[in-house]
């Protein structure tokens, strides 16, 4: 599972708010809430959080691997 966690604490750190995302860099409201939800974002729109706060992917999400299911 991919989650956004570190996502908003970047944007803490860097003095971004999701209102600057929305009227400086027109993201768009469905976009904040893929993130807000941990849905899926394209890498394009990855690439521009990246770009926008100065920062590694790392920055923006972190993987939680899936639990697996032991049929043994």
């Amino acid at each position: 599972m991919i989650v956004y966690d570190p996502l908003w604490e970047t944007m803490k750190r860097k003095g971004i708010t999701t209102y600057t995302l929305i009227k400086d860099y027109s993201f768009s409201r469905g976009t904040l809430d893929s993130l807000k939800q941990n849905r899926n974002i394209s890498t394009a729109t990855l690439n521009d959080l990246c770009n926008i706060l100065q920062c590694d992917v790392e920055d923006v999400l972190r993987h939680i691997p899936d639990e697996t299911k032991n049929d043994a």
